[in-house]
């Protein structure tokens, strides 16, 4: 059985990298179209603008509430995405929980921090939900948002909560699993919600865990690369193309133009 599920995952992973490495070419053919420009010098400038603007989300931060809390989002599908390494070597080896006796209570310490980030990237989410749908503040009420763009950015928000809320669920089966000793489920330490959580529900049996915490294993990594496929059609590339493109913006003035030297030759 071991076997097929891991057969069956490597067929969805290999699928879900060839579709999205294909998008990303047609994308990338498209930005060739462009006259090229030589936009590599000033490189410490430019390092600056990427560290600042596409990693401190510094534009954001000018509504500090909005700003923290769109960090929050951002620091989640960076960080959180680290854990989706152990869950893809997981499902191609057969393993459980692969990183977890090498890095000790250091693991530990690594998953306490990714449940608090996905409280709140859940938290911020629905309260992003609620400004945008049932608050219906002014400037998310405006024409230009209406159809693709206004369902596009709740599918994301729905999608985060969805795929934060596996995580956690995930996690909270796993402990209840490890407090009932199961030879599967080693222990690895009292995780800071799941931890918290997981005595209420061990009374259930282990085959109902099993399958809660192996379902939310399942619709978590597949909903990950159904979303890595989603993102090149949806606004919110903008998360993995503001690297390339806070480093290589122009750093000349606003509007400063290049005199054309026939011109130039000619007014003199």
């Amino acid at each position: 059985m071991h076997i097929i599920q891991q057969i069956l995952f490597i067929l969805l992973l290999a699928t879900a990298i060839v579709l999205f490495a294909k998008k990303v070419g047609e994308i990338y053919g498209n930005i060739n179209l462009g006259r090229h420009e030589d936009l590599s010098g000033n490189s410490r400038q430019r390092w600056k603008n990427l560290l600042m603007l596409a990693l401190g989300q510094k534009k954001m931060f000018r509504y500090p509430l909005i700003g923290i809390m769109h960090f929050v989002i951002y620091a989640g599908f960076i960080i959180i995405n680290i854990e989706v390494l152990e869950i893809v070597l997981d499902g191609i080896f057969d393993t459980h929980r692969l990183f977890a006796n090498t890095l000790g209570n250091f693991y530990t310490f690594v998953i306490d921090f990714f449940e608090l980030l996905a409280i709140g990237v859940l938290s911020a989410c629905i309260i992003f939900l609620i400004r945008r749908n049932i608050l219906k503040l002014k400037r998310f009420a405006k024409h230009d948002l209406d159809g693709w763009p206004r369902t596009d950015a709740n599918l994301i928000l729905i999608i985060e909560i969805i795929l934060m809320s596996l995580f956690l669920t995930m996690n909270i089966a796993d402990r209840a699993l490890q407090l009932q000793g199961n030879v599967h489920y080693p222990d690895h330490g009292n995780f800071i919600l799941s931890g918290f959580i997981a005595p209420s529900i061990k009374h259930l049996s282990a085959s109902s865990l099993t399958g809660i915490e192996r379902s939310c294993w399942w619709l978590h990594i597949a909903g990950i690369l159904a979303f890595l496929n989603y993102l090149p059609y949806s606004k919110h590339f903008h998360i993995l193309l503001a690297f390339p493109n806070t480093y290589y913006k122009p750093l000349e003035p606003i509007g400063k133009m290049e005199n054309m030297q026939h011109v130039e030759k000619e007014v003199q």
